[in-house]
């Protein structure tokens, strides 16, 4: 990138970043802390201060503004690397059979099931997510989680990407809604492995450490046909691309993800801890970082800021041509 268009380009990123850190936060109603779950806004103290932006392009540009450098538990997002890596294994067909594709309409965590296909509603839920880590191959949990550690690795450029076994261990004190979900899963014939297994590598996957930088991309290689811009390398089938994403746009905010769709119109997924992945195909993806949640589970921040990103270049996948800023003028015009 031009290295003036590149200074345009930070001096954006840093006045959304002041305008959205500055901004009230009204609609925070906890924060997610490991072993606690959410707590009042009102103990929290510094933690909700912290916020942080990345962009990064297809081909390579990364801009960052704020914390986005700061460490924090990918939680709810890994649930898009476990779908893919379940797709990889088994093929399309035979990951439909254990999970759906269709949005919800309720909790992530919700004991809810597609009762007509015996099956979760999507991979995006807790109970789609077992599904799927379910089906992850490997000869036992420390091999299939190096796989998963691998893939979240080769997504984001980061050999560094490892479990947080504060955060693992916090996890695993209050599992006992997804290990009952995973019994229930099983009783129904929608598990076939060891539960107690699938649980651990599904906190563990959980539990892995990302920055906002990491999250961006992560992004940017789904924005990319799944080729990370920065490595070149190959992370998914290109035919399975559309598959993952088509998950994202549909199922990935929660049940917020009917008006997500609606209004900012980009695959995406959140987590709890406060993150937010969203990818623009073709042009770049998007990290947001702040642990300020709203009713959904999803950071109030992060929302707002893809929301003024997509409205404001006119990236929603359903946009018209003209209102495309990146085609017509370039981001930082």
């Amino acid at each position: 990138m031009d290295p003036e268009v590149s200074r345009r380009v930070d001096e954006r990123l840093e006045d959304l970043h002041r305008r959205h850190r500055e901004a009230a936060g009204d609609e925070v109603v906890g924060v997610y802390r490991g072993g606690r779950g959410l707590i009042d806004p009102r103990e929290a103290g510094d933690e909700l201060g912290r916020f942080g932006i990345c962009l990064v392009g297809v081909d390579g540009d990364v801009h960052g503004a704020g914390d986005f450098g700061l460490p924090f538990a990918l939680h709810s997002i890994s649930k898009i690397f476990a779908y893919g890596l379940a797709l990889e294994d088994h093929g399309r067909e035979r990951v439909l059979e254990r999970v759906g594709v269709k949005p919800s309409g309720d909790a992530f965590n919700a004991l809810e099931f597609d009762e007509r296909n015996n099956r979760p509603y999507n991979p995006m839920v807790n109970a789609g997510a077992l599904a799927t880590t379910d089906l992850v191959k490997g000869k036992d949990v420390a091999e299939r989680l190096e796989r998963l550690l691998g893939s979240y690795r080769c997504y984001a450029a980061n050999e560094d990407l490892a479990v947080d076994e504060d955060t693992y261990r916090a996890e695993l004190r209050t599992a006992d809604r997804n290990r009952a979900t995973g019994y229930l899963m099983r009783s129904e014939g929608m598990l076939d492995g060891d539960v107690e297994a699938t649980l651990d590598l599904y906190l563990r996957q959980c539990s892995v450490s990302v920055t906002c930088r990491d999250l961006a991309v992560m992004a940017a290689t789904l924005a990319n046909g799944c080729v990370n811009p920065i490595t070149g390398e190959r992370t998914l089938k290109r035919e399975r691309v559309r598959d993952v994403l088509s998950v994202m746009y549909t199922c990935g905010m929660y049940d917020f993800a009917g008006e997500w769709a609606y209004e900012v119109g980009v695959p995406a997924k959140s987590g709890v801890s406060g993150g937010i992945l969203a990818v623009i195909p073709g042009k770049m993806g998007i990290g947001v970082f702040s642990p300020g949640l709203d009713r959904y589970g999803n950071s109030v921040r992060g929302t707002k800021v893809c929301a003024e990103v997509s409205n404001g270049l006119g990236l929603h996948v359903f946009a018209p041509e003209g209102e495309d800023s990146l085609l017509r003028r370039g981001v930082a015009d």
